[in-house]
């Protein structure tokens, strides 16, 4: 009978355990999706991002599944051909039609922001602007997708959002445990600062270590998961590499007294040997230039390389005006710019760029300042020829603009931002954090569909494997206790006669 009631019993408790673990099993996986166009000055970039529903204003669980870069140029350069600024969507559209179960197509939301180039299109001519927008909106709607609208995003936003994302896919807006006494032990600033650079535009944005009052135009303001963030951003427009690039052209021609009688300039930032022939009129023709032009007796400009690292970082000194600054620290053009703090994450061109000259390393040993100049120096110092050789498989234009990329990164940080060799090691080039691309783009995502709750989620008091644990643990106990409470109540007649 002992032995009935103690198998019965155990089978109860099995039985208890069962149910319960079949309770709180949980349920299958339920992914959402989201896409996000980044339409830039140069290109086009098409990101999927997916996520399971139950967590959905949790963090952490975010991540890019795809990414697509659309064929030809940005939609800002179809300002002659308006209508076919949409059509250049469809190709990376249909890809995330394919990576997207059809059956969640029609709730899978999509976003398209545009950035510098299409503000500095907006600025030349704003009707052209409307005009390739109303294109790209055409295009969207007619996609699967539940479109969410296609704006020009300000520099403020994309600043913004490019530090959510950094500091959201570190997982810095919510520690935990181990990572929570970690960061509590650090001196260091608990978020990192982003640095972004385009083909039009560059952004700085991190939370300064002292509050101030100065520029409040500059500081916005973010509740992420229970806590208070004061953000310091500014983004430069025409300080973009390309526009950087054209705004340092403009100025050389205008100081250049032979260009006067046989239109050719020599350019220390091109190899020694390249040749480029440029349009006046494309040259001058937005606001980045606009302002410098002046009646020149020629309608193109020759372009010949020197390749002197030296004379091009002094010819792009001249594009960061220091002379005044109305607050207590500037970082140029009498922009305000709070003391630098805490680790940056620098991505998109600054990555690209330092990434092909080799530049960039794990986070635990950054490369010393004074080996990214002799990198740069002695690359640019490379002839035209010989570059190509090595380099084949790389694109003409992108190839021969390296060494001038190089160089303007080093001025923009250095120059500009006045990052030293003391703090040079603060800076990261990111290309991926995980499986997601570092950018602007997540971010804008998490902003828009509210995934990053301004409250601590609620979270049950144990964890799932906890929950399980214990409800085992208990019944063993119980078990246990009550097959002795029988044994020392109802002795059977064997431990009886033994006691006899």
């Amino acid at each position: 009978i002992l032995v009935i009631l103690g198998f019965l019993s155990t089978l109860a408790v099995i039985a208890l355990i069962a149910v319960a673990v079949t309770q709180n099993k949980p349920i299958p996986k339920n992914i959402k999706y989201g896409i996000v166009l980044d339409a830039g000055s140069s290109h086009t970039n098409l990101y999927v991002y997916e996520w399971p529903a139950e967590k959905e204003n949790d963090t952490g669980v975010v991540q890019q599944v795809e990414v697509c870069k659309v064929e030809g140029p940005g939609i800002s350069g179809y300002s002659h051909a308006t209508e076919k600024a949409g059509p250049s969507l469809i190709q990376c559209l249909r890809q995330a039609e394919e990576v997207i179960p059809s059956k969640q197509h029609q709730e899978t939301p999509v976003y398209l922001g545009a950035t510098a180039g299409m503000r500095l299109l907006s600025l030349e001519n704003k009707s052209v602007a409307d005009k390739v927008l109303s294109s790209v909106e055409k295009t969207l709607r007619l996609a699967p997708f539940n479109f969410q609208g296609a704006r020009i995003i300000s520099g403020q936003e994309e600043g913004a959002y490019g530090w959510i994302t950094i500091n959201y896919l570190l997982g810095n807006f919510k520690q935990s445990g181990w990572r929570k006494l970690l960061h509590s032990l650090k001196s260091v600033s608990e978020t990192s600062g982003a640095l972004d650079l385009g083909g039009a535009s560059t952004q700085i944005t991190f939370v300064p270590n002292e509050l101030s009052s100065e520029s409040p135009e500059n500081l916005l303001y973010f509740r992420l998961y229970g806590k208070d963030y004061l953000v310091y951003t500014h983004s430069f427009l025409c300080y973009g590499k390309d526009q950087a690039l054209k705004q340092k052209l403009a100025r050389d021609l205008q100081a250049s007294t032979s260009t006067v009688e046989n239109s050719s300039l020599i350019d220390p930032c091109f190899h020694q040997g390249y040749q480029r022939t440029l349009n006046i009129s494309d040259l001058f023709k937005n606001p980045c230039t606009s302002d410098k032009i002046k009646p020149f007796p020629f309608s193109q400009l020759y372009i010949q390389g020197e390749g002197d690292y030296q004379k091009c970082r002094r010819n792009i000194q001249k594009l960061f005006n220091k002379t005044s600054c109305p607050y207590s620290s500037c970082s140029f053009n009498g922009i305000y710019l709070p003391p630098l703090q805490g680790d940056f994450g620098a991505f998109s061109a600054f990555y690209f760029v330092m990434n092909f000259l080799n530049l960039t390393s794990e986070p635990e040993s950054p490369v010393a300042l004074d080996k990214v100049v002799s990198t740069i120096e002695s690359f640019c110092a490379r002839p035209w020829h010989e570059v190509k050789m090595a380099y084949h498989h790389i694109k003409e234009k992108y190839l021969s603009e390296y060494c001038f990329s190089g160089a303007y990164i080093l001025s923009l940080l250095e120059d500009g931002y006045e990052f030293t060799e003391k703090n040079w090691q603060s800076i990261h080039f990111l290309g991926k954090i995980g499986s997601s691309d570092a950018g602007w783009t997540l971010g804008y995502m998490l902003n828009l569909t509210n995934m990053i709750p301004a409250e601590k989620p609620a979270v049950p008091p144990l964890s799932y494997g906890s929950y399980v644990g214990l409800m085992v643990l208990c019944s063993l106990v119980l078990v246990s206790v009550l097959l002795f409470a029988w044994l020392l109540f109802h002795k059977p007649k064997c431990l009886q006669k033994g006691i006899v």
